[in-house]
């Protein structure tokens, strides 16, 4: 059962975004209706069918991911450091709540905003193509685990930042480009040979393809893996997230015990 603490913190978290829409959740849907209205509708119409799928439908799921990764990211991030930053932290840390807890309120509430985040611009990119779900439960999990990684992330993020301008570097200099070079606009298929083994070391690839797999039924990875482990790919890519989601949120519960970043 949930400790008073535990649902206490979580329920802060959820109402610090909740109650500022305008800042939260505006701006995503604003900046999705441009990438629809540009790549979709504009370039688009000149571009032919990948994989079957007209060029709109095909980058929703990526763009999906890039909204939901950056938000959890940009959630935790920015919570961790402001509490330090104005010294609140503190009095969670001194709370009768254990370290795991607190690590997972802040992870949890900074993944349902990643969620709600790419729902929003599910529904952008519903108003611009008609858009269906193939494996429904697939997607779900893909969603909650990656949502959770970069949570995780943020988490560190937010004990490793000296000023605010780190955590607008880690957001918008790394995280949204490896998005972008995940295979989000374009098909892996689509790249000369050396250029898709250099983009599978892209850990981005991974989770665009595997919410497009949610989606569309159809993946980047299923088609270049080698002949008899196509039918596992999508699994081996849900386990492969899941065990680097439960590395990263352990390595969160080593660093607040620890106390790095907390105590500066």
């Amino acid at each position: 059962m949930l400790s008073v603490g535990f649902r206490a913190l979580f329920r802060r978290e959820i109402l610090r975004f909740v109650r500022r829409p305008k800042n939260t959740f505006m701006p995503p849907a604003i900046t999705n209706v441009l990438y629809f209205a540009v790549f979709g509708v504009i370039l688009g119409g000149r571009i032919d069918q990948i994989a079957g799928f007209s060029y709109i439908l095909f980058i929703v799921p990526g763009l999906i991911v890039l909204g939901a990764i950056s938000n959890a990211f940009e959630n935790a991030s920015f919570s961790i450091f402001h509490g330090r930053w104005n010294e609140y932290i503190h009095e969670t840390l001194t709370s009768p709540l254990s370290y795991a807890e607190m690590v997972v309120a802040y992870v949890g509430a900074s993944a349902v905003r990643g969620i709600i985040v790419g729902v929003i611009i599910a529904g952008v990119g519903r108003a611009f193509v008609e858009i269906s779900v193939k494996h429904p439960l697939y997607l779900i999990a893909t969603l909650v685990i990656i949502t959770a990684l970069f949570a995780g992330f943020g988490i560190i993020g937010g004990l490793v930042a000296r000023d605010f301008d780190d955590l607008t570097v880690m957001n918008q200099f790394i995280i949204r480009p490896l998005v972008f070079f995940g295979a989000v606009f374009y098909s892996l298929e689509t790249l000369p040979g050396i250029w898709q083994q250099v983009s599978l070391l892209n850990p981005m690839v991974l989770m665009v393809d595997s919410v497009r797999y949610g989606f569309l039924g159809y993946s980047d990875l299923v088609q270049v893996a080698p002949a008899g482990y196509a039918d596992i790919v999508p699994l081996a890519s849900l386990a492969a997230l899941t065990v680097l989601t439960a590395i990263v949120v352990a390595i969160d519960v080593y660093l607040f015990e620890i106390g790095y970043g907390l105590t500066d």
